[in-house]
Protein backbone atom coordinates (compact mmCIF):
# COMPACT_ATOMS: atom_id res chain seq x y z
CA UNK A 1 0.00 0.00 0.00
CA UNK A 2 2.78 2.44 0.48
CA UNK A 3 5.82 0.87 -1.09
CA UNK A 4 5.66 3.42 -3.66
CA UNK A 5 5.88 6.15 -1.48
CA UNK A 6 8.50 4.87 0.82
CA UNK A 7 11.08 3.83 -2.88
CA UNK A 8 12.50 7.32 -3.75
CA UNK A 9 13.90 7.23 0.09
CA UNK A 10 14.77 3.66 -0.10
CA UNK A 11 16.88 4.10 -3.33
CA UNK A 12 18.91 7.16 -1.55
CA UNK A 13 19.70 4.91 1.00
CA UNK A 14 20.93 1.81 -0.94
CA UNK A 15 22.50 3.86 -3.71
CA UNK A 16 26.02 4.35 -2.36
CA UNK A 17 26.21 0.59 -0.62
CA UNK A 18 25.28 -0.47 -4.12
CA UNK A 19 28.01 1.62 -5.78
CA UNK A 20 30.50 -0.29 -3.59
CA UNK A 21 29.39 -3.86 -4.04
CA UNK A 22 29.34 -3.13 -7.77
CA UNK A 23 32.82 -2.00 -7.58
CA UNK A 24 33.60 -5.28 -5.83
CA UNK A 25 32.59 -7.45 -8.70
CA UNK A 26 29.57 -8.10 -6.65
CA UNK A 27 26.05 -8.78 -9.04
CA UNK A 28 22.83 -8.54 -8.62
CA UNK A 29 21.70 -12.13 -9.31
CA UNK A 30 24.32 -13.05 -6.44
CA UNK A 31 22.49 -11.25 -3.65
CA UNK A 32 19.36 -12.16 -4.87
CA UNK A 33 20.43 -15.74 -4.56
CA UNK A 34 22.13 -14.70 -1.38
CA UNK A 35 19.06 -12.82 -0.41
CA UNK A 36 16.70 -16.27 -0.70
CA UNK A 37 18.99 -18.61 1.20
CA UNK A 38 19.36 -16.31 3.87
CA UNK A 39 15.13 -16.05 3.39
CA UNK A 40 15.16 -19.95 3.90
CA UNK A 41 17.67 -20.20 6.80
CA UNK A 42 15.18 -17.44 8.31
CA UNK A 43 12.29 -19.89 7.71
CA UNK A 44 14.57 -22.48 9.28
CA UNK A 45 15.17 -20.82 12.53
CA UNK A 46 11.38 -20.33 12.84
CA UNK A 47 10.99 -23.65 12.92
CA UNK A 48 12.99 -24.32 15.39
CA UNK A 49 11.85 -22.16 17.52
CA UNK A 50 14.85 -19.48 17.14
CA UNK A 51 12.38 -15.98 16.69
CA UNK A 52 14.59 -13.89 17.06
CA UNK A 53 17.25 -14.93 14.75
CA UNK A 54 14.22 -15.28 12.56
CA UNK A 55 14.04 -11.58 12.59
CA UNK A 56 17.50 -10.86 11.44
CA UNK A 57 17.10 -13.41 9.03
CA UNK A 58 13.98 -11.95 7.33
CA UNK A 59 15.45 -8.53 7.97
CA UNK A 60 18.93 -9.80 6.09
CA UNK A 61 16.74 -11.17 3.35
CA UNK A 62 14.95 -7.48 2.68
CA UNK A 63 17.87 -6.05 2.57
CA UNK A 64 19.45 -8.27 -0.03
CA UNK A 65 15.93 -6.92 -1.98
CA UNK A 66 16.97 -3.86 -2.14
CA UNK A 67 20.38 -3.76 -2.94
CA UNK A 68 20.23 -6.39 -5.89
CA UNK A 69 17.77 -3.78 -7.29
CA UNK A 70 19.86 -1.27 -6.69
CA UNK A 71 23.41 -2.91 -8.14
CA UNK A 72 21.64 -3.57 -11.14
CA UNK A 73 20.94 -0.12 -11.80
CA UNK A 74 24.55 0.67 -11.31
CA UNK A 75 25.70 -2.01 -13.83
CA UNK A 76 22.31 -2.59 -16.13
CA UNK A 77 19.36 -4.56 -15.58
CA UNK A 78 18.38 -7.94 -17.31
CA UNK A 79 15.97 -10.24 -17.85
CA UNK A 80 16.97 -12.97 -15.92
CA UNK A 81 17.34 -10.30 -12.65
CA UNK A 82 14.02 -9.27 -12.98
CA UNK A 83 12.84 -12.79 -13.16
CA UNK A 84 14.82 -14.26 -9.76
CA UNK A 85 13.91 -10.73 -7.90
CA UNK A 86 10.18 -11.64 -8.43
CA UNK A 87 10.02 -15.42 -8.26
CA UNK A 88 12.49 -15.58 -5.19
CA UNK A 89 10.26 -13.13 -3.77
CA UNK A 90 7.77 -15.46 -3.56
CA UNK A 91 9.60 -18.74 -2.42
CA UNK A 92 10.48 -16.44 0.75
CA UNK A 93 6.71 -15.21 1.35
CA UNK A 94 5.33 -18.50 1.29
CA UNK A 95 8.49 -20.56 3.24
CA UNK A 96 9.16 -17.96 6.30
CA UNK A 97 4.92 -18.64 7.79
CA UNK A 98 5.22 -21.97 7.04
CA UNK A 99 8.30 -22.02 9.85
CA UNK A 100 5.92 -20.69 12.24
CA UNK A 101 3.82 -23.39 11.20
CA UNK A 102 6.04 -26.13 11.82
CA UNK A 103 7.42 -24.49 14.82
CA UNK A 104 3.66 -25.30 16.63
CA UNK A 105 1.55 -26.78 13.75
CA UNK A 106 -1.76 -27.19 16.37
CA UNK A 107 -1.57 -24.02 16.94
CA UNK A 108 -0.41 -22.52 13.34
CA UNK A 109 -1.14 -24.79 10.79
CA UNK A 110 -4.62 -23.81 9.81
CA UNK A 111 -4.39 -20.01 9.85
CA UNK A 112 -0.70 -20.61 7.69
CA UNK A 113 -2.53 -22.43 5.35
CA UNK A 114 -4.71 -19.71 4.87
CA UNK A 115 -2.72 -17.00 4.78
CA UNK A 116 -0.12 -18.97 2.22
CA UNK A 117 -3.35 -19.55 0.14
CA UNK A 118 -4.18 -15.76 0.09
CA UNK A 119 -0.51 -15.09 -1.47
CA UNK A 120 -1.39 -17.42 -4.02
CA UNK A 121 -4.34 -15.24 -4.82
CA UNK A 122 -2.42 -12.09 -4.53
CA UNK A 123 0.62 -13.48 -6.11
CA UNK A 124 -1.10 -15.04 -9.48
CA UNK A 125 -3.54 -11.78 -10.00
CA UNK A 126 -0.62 -9.80 -9.57
CA UNK A 127 1.87 -11.66 -12.24
CA UNK A 128 -1.48 -12.43 -14.46
CA UNK A 129 -2.12 -8.90 -14.54
CA UNK A 130 1.04 -8.27 -15.06
CA UNK A 131 1.48 -10.66 -18.16
CA UNK A 132 -0.84 -8.88 -19.97
CA UNK A 133 0.18 -5.66 -18.94
CA UNK A 134 3.64 -6.50 -20.43
CA UNK A 135 2.03 -7.76 -23.95
CA UNK A 136 0.00 -4.44 -24.08
CA UNK A 137 3.64 -2.63 -23.25
CA UNK A 138 2.18 -1.27 -20.50
CA UNK A 139 4.50 0.33 -17.23
CA UNK A 140 3.37 1.10 -14.15
CA UNK A 141 4.14 4.89 -13.38
CA UNK A 142 4.58 4.27 -9.59
CA UNK A 143 7.48 1.57 -10.46
CA UNK A 144 8.93 2.46 -13.75
CA UNK A 145 12.32 0.64 -12.94
CA UNK A 146 10.84 -2.33 -12.20
CA UNK A 147 11.24 -5.05 -14.62
CA UNK A 148 7.82 -5.85 -14.78
CA UNK A 149 4.78 -4.15 -14.26
CA UNK A 150 3.86 -4.01 -10.66
CA UNK A 151 0.22 -3.89 -9.57
CA UNK A 152 -0.11 -2.29 -5.84
CA UNK A 153 -3.20 -3.18 -3.53
CA UNK A 154 -3.90 -2.90 -0.04
CA UNK A 155 -0.98 -5.39 1.17
CA UNK A 156 2.51 -5.11 -0.88
CA UNK A 157 6.15 -5.58 0.43
CA UNK A 158 6.02 -3.00 3.15
CA UNK A 159 2.71 -4.30 4.68
CA UNK A 160 4.33 -8.59 4.29
CA UNK A 161 7.12 -7.47 6.00
CA UNK A 162 5.47 -5.68 8.61
CA UNK A 163 3.36 -8.63 9.53
CA UNK A 164 6.14 -11.53 9.56
CA UNK A 165 8.32 -9.26 11.83
CA UNK A 166 5.31 -9.35 13.92
CA UNK A 167 5.28 -13.11 14.15
CA UNK A 168 8.69 -12.71 15.31
CA UNK A 169 8.68 -10.99 17.99
CA UNK A 170 5.10 -11.89 19.12
CA UNK A 171 5.26 -15.58 17.75
CA UNK A 172 1.98 -16.50 20.19
CA UNK A 173 0.03 -14.38 18.04
CA UNK A 174 0.83 -15.89 14.95
CA UNK A 175 -2.83 -17.68 13.99
CA UNK A 176 -4.80 -14.04 14.83
CA UNK A 177 -2.56 -12.25 13.27
CA UNK A 178 -2.15 -14.92 9.71
CA UNK A 179 -5.89 -14.93 9.44
CA UNK A 180 -6.31 -10.97 9.29
CA UNK A 181 -3.65 -10.84 7.37
CA UNK A 182 -4.89 -13.16 4.86
CA UNK A 183 -8.25 -11.55 4.39
CA UNK A 184 -6.28 -8.64 3.11
CA UNK A 185 -4.52 -10.39 0.70
CA UNK A 186 -7.48 -11.84 -0.15
CA UNK A 187 -9.33 -8.09 -0.41
CA UNK A 188 -6.03 -7.05 -2.43
CA UNK A 189 -6.60 -10.03 -4.62
CA UNK A 190 -9.91 -9.28 -5.57
CA UNK A 191 -9.10 -5.49 -6.04
CA UNK A 192 -6.54 -6.86 -9.05
CA UNK A 193 -8.90 -8.96 -10.47
CA UNK A 194 -11.47 -5.83 -10.67
CA UNK A 195 -7.94 -3.78 -12.37
CA UNK A 196 -7.91 -6.50 -14.74
CA UNK A 197 -10.77 -6.88 -15.75
CA UNK A 198 -11.54 -2.89 -15.93
CA UNK A 199 -8.37 -2.37 -17.94
CA UNK A 200 -8.09 -5.79 -20.63
CA UNK A 201 -12.03 -5.61 -21.18
CA UNK A 202 -11.64 -3.55 -24.38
Amino acid sequence: MIDAAILPLQRRLLEAPAARLAGLGLRADQITLAGCAVGLLAAGAAALGLFWLALVGLLLNRLADGLDGAVARVTGPTDRGAFLDIALDYVFYVTFPLGFVLADPAANALPGALLVGSFVLSGTSFLAFSAIAAKRGLRAADYPSKGIYYLGGLTEGFETIAIFAAFCVVPEAFPILAVVYAVACTVTAITRYMAGWRAFGG
